[in-house]
């Protein structure tokens, strides 16, 4: 059988996942997920667009996608199969397509999805509005780049809002994807103080954020942060503004 290859910036996309507001201001978590058609795009560039299909069937009341691979090796079909859920949209078609890109993780297709981080992201002002009491972001969050370890587990991934801002970011850039990233989303060079978890005022920075004295904003102008730490930092605080 052909290998799967991992999923790229572009096959990717964001889903705000919750909203809210803290005394630092609004914030959201964002999920990474796989459209239907990306599963289609990658079987027929694998496989051959005649040597792949899929089936549906009710089983129960569940509604369960078979993928179906020619092994030419082997000269039989190889299958995989997966329940889907409903949307909160359209009933059928939203359970038919997810049963289908489940059934394509079980082939192997964006299965590194998985090993995504906890996506939290502070909102500016402007960002968001508010709508029955709800926080409602006014940007798009898109993946601005992503790459993986020897074993598939994303170890670096960007959020940007799609334009030259970023938003998120995540582990280290490896070299090949530093050399070909865009100016306008690398992040420039700083000489200022490096604040991480080992840090003796660690602790008392993050209570004094969370006191209202201060914000993670302000920190982060004198302050130079590790990406790991700056994830930390704000799953933290989030957890303790809830």
């Amino acid at each position: 059988m052909e290998t799967i290859p991992r999923l790229t910036e572009k096959d990717i996309e964001c889903r705000v996942a919750q909203c809210g507001k803290s005394k630092n201001g609004a914030w959201c978590s964002v999920l990474l997920y796989k459209d239907a058609r990306v599963d289609m795009r990658i079987l027929d560039k694998v496989f051959g667009a005649m040597n792949w299909q899929r089936k549906h069937e009710l089983i129960g009341d569940r509604l369960y996608c078979t993928i179906s691979i020619y092994d030419p090796e082997k000269g039989e079909w190889i299958h995989k199969q997966d329940v889907g859920t409903e949307s909160f949209t359209e009933k059928e078609k939203g359970q038919a397509s997810d049963a289908f890109k489940r059934a394509g993780f079980n082939v192997g297709i964006g299965r590194e999805l998985y090993t995504s981080p906890k996506i939290f992201i502070n909102l500016a002002d402007g960002e968001w509005e508010e709508k029955n009491g709800k926080v409602v972001p006014k940007i798009s969050f898109e993946v601005a780049s992503i790459d993986y370890d020897d074993d598939g587990n994303i170890d670096y991934l960007v959020i940007s809002n799609g334009k030259s801002k970023n938003l998120y970011t995540f582990g280290k850039a490896h070299s090949k994807t530093q050399s070909s990233a865009s100016p306008a989303l690398s992040a420039p060079k700083s000489e200022k103080e490096m604040m991480h978890q080992n840090h003796p005022k660690w602790q008392a920075m993050l209570e004094s954020i969370l006191a209202g004295k201060t914000t993670l904003e302000k920190v982060k102008a004198k302050y130079c942060f590790p990406d790991a730490d700056e994830i930390a930092a704000k799953e933290w605080l989030i957890s303790h503004q809830l």
